[in-house]
């Protein structure tokens, strides 16, 4: 990893601003591309679904441009192969200590210092599978729910412009209303 003199020793993509850009119809190829591509390199180690999530998967959603994925497993004992066969494609795996999510592995995908994909690796019937598909579902149904939340995102990202886990954790709230209607 390139460290490039980050105080902290991480490395540039770690520590990246919360960016909200105009959606970009090519959102959806991308993510189709990234799904088969993560679908063929994993599918030998017992992954049988790859989708494409998160606000990138929302049609005219502003977001991050930052494709994520989320692909199922039947349990994280293969994390250590699957961790070396995406490094070979500019995958970097995040701990889970450092992720602090214990119901995934996390995955992201690095070009020229910036993250261009994440990956999160849920182990089947973990309840955040159907609630992630839940909450894009309702939202590519509901243009409605898209403007608010373009709007929330946009005032989250200026307000927290330099801390994505607080970015993040302040939009929970909007969330469980779209999961709980």
């Amino acid at each position: 990893m390139d460290k490039n003199n980050n105080p902290n020793g991480w490395p540039i993509w770690a520590n990246e601003s919360v960016e909200i850009v105009t959606a970009n119809p090519d959102w959806q190829d991308q993510g189709r591309h990234e799904e088969q591509h993560l679908y063929d390199l994993l599918n030998p180690y017992g992954i049988s679904e790859v989708i494409h999530i998160g606000s990138t998967s929302i049609p005219g959603l502003p977001a991050k441009p930052i494709i994520d994925l989320m692909a199922e497993t039947d349990s994280f004992d293969r994390v250590e192969d699957i961790s070396t066969k995406l490094a070979e494609y500019d995958w970097h795996y995040v701990s889970p200590e450092l992720d602090e999510r214990p119901w995934r592995r996390f995955f992201v995908k690095v070009k020229n210092n910036k993250r261009v994909a994440h990956l999160h690796l849920m182990v089947k019937g973990n309840e955040r599978w159907e609630q992630q598909l839940l909450f894009r579902n309702r939202l590519r149904e509901n243009l409605q729910l898209v403007c608010e939340y373009s709007t929330l995102k946009q005032g989250l990202a200026k307000r927290f412009n330099q801390d994505r886990e607080s970015y993040t954790k302040a939009k929970t709230e909007f969330i469980k209303q779209v999961l709980n209607n």
